[in-house]
């Protein structure tokens, strides 16, 4: 059984008997029909994914790969925060119409800073220091920045990286202000999973630990039944993740550098409905 079919089934039976539900509150987002989108939610869950032991996506629903991995290269390698550039439709309802969201994603990770060792981008002062400097305990990336975030079309969900090197390994810290379990929580483990491990090969390490911070974790209340239909389903091992050794530039990765091997899965054919 996948390790993280387990986590998922923890954290989501977990809130569904023990969580707080915000029906009495005003809340922002909304279904597309009109009606407020409620919520039944946990504050602080912190999970943990070994990456030496298997790579990290569920069993009990398919997770979309190739999608998720595209995602991360738009906004990591291509600092892109146009819809244009991305080969799939999932941030469509908070792009305007010349396919900007505004200075999100990655539009920060893309300003450069400067440095006394010389001005760096976000994620190019990552891989530096990684290469450079990997006993530092100031490695990190931070999108939530407040003095853009009127220019955002969505504030960041998952905002900030920390990296940490211990001998040959890199390990990592997501750090997520909100995540909507059902629809988004493997999603960003898995892209984040990838990210550590790019980041370990280009840097000559091995990728270790990542660590998962959610602060509000929650259950959409028309979600609810799909959870509790995907908690039923049979559970398989974890695939099995390549990526093409010969690669050690960041900038070289594609969708293409990575493959699952033998990843078994369970469909879920009904749509999962997304609040804006």
């Amino acid at each position: 059984m996948s390790r993280a079919d387990e986590i998922f089934a923890q954290n989501m039976t977990d809130i569904m008997e023990n969580g707080y539900w915000d029906t009495d509150l005003q809340v922002r987002p909304r279904w597309e029909d009109g009606v407020p989108a409620h919520t039944v939610k946990k504050f602080g869950i912190v999970n943990r994914y070994n990456l030496q032991e298997e790579f990290p996506i569920l069993t009990i629903r398919r997770t979309a790969f190739k999608s998720c991995v595209d995602e991360l290269l738009w906004i990591w390698q291509k600092k892109s925060n146009n819809i244009h550039d991305l080969n799939s439709h999932i941030w469509d309802s908070w792009a305007d119409e010349t396919g900007s969201i505004g200075k999100a994603y990655g539009y920060q990770l893309g300003v450069k800073h400067k440095y006394k060792e010389g001005e760096f981008d976000q994620v190019d002062r990552v891989l530096f220091d990684l290469k450079n400097n990997p006993a530092s305990r100031r490695i990190m990336t931070n999108i939530y920045t407040f003095q853009d975030l009127n220019e955002m079309n969505l504030y960041p969900c998952a905002y900030s990286m920390t990296f940490n090197v211990s001998g040959d390994t890199l390990n990592g810290i997501l750090n997520q202000r909100s995540n909507d379990m059902l629809t988004a929580n493997n999603w960003n483990v898995v892209q984040y999973a990838v990210l550590l491990i790019m980041f370990a090969q280009v840097s000559g390490l091995k990728a270790g630990e990542l660590v998962h911070v959610i602060a509000d974790a929650h259950i959409y209340d028309r979600h609810i039944p799909l959870v509790k239909e995907v908690l039923a389903n049979p559970r398989h091992k974890a695939p099995k993740l390549i990526v093409d050794p010969s690669i050690t530039n960041f900038y070289d990765f594609t969708v293409d550098s990575f493959k699952l091997v033998d990843y078994e899965y369970e469909k879920l054919d009904k749509k999962i409905p997304v609040a804006i």
